[in-house]
């Protein structure tokens, strides 16, 4: 599998790709994703970024984006790091 695939409306991502984002084993990934600690968000790309998809995961001390174009190749990668604090709720908006 490619880091990021299309198909039939939906994306995929390789759960190691979001747990080294996270900067979480990949076990705890998905002990997470189950308990509903870890969520994401989906956005598709308009005007200049057509073609391309935002990807945003939310733990409970960070989140972590990708930006992937329309064969699934990622083109940029960042975490947002907040340490002992909670992850702010404005970052868990569209584009925040």
């Amino acid at each position: 599998m490619k880091p990021v695939e299309f198909g039939h409306g939906t994306v995929e991502i390789d759960a190691s790709v979001i747990a080294e984002g996270l900067g979480i084993a990949l076990p705890l990934l998905r002990n997470q994703m189950r308990a509903g600690k870890i969520t994401s968000q989906s956005e598709r790309g308009v005007d200049d970024d057509i073609g391309r998809y935002r990807l945003t995961f939310f733990s409970e001390h960070r989140r972590f984006r990708v930006v992937v174009d329309a064969n699934g190749a990622i083109l940029q990668r960042s975490t947002l790091n907040f340490g002992d604090s909670p992850l702010p709720k404005s970052l868990h908006r569209p584009g925040g």
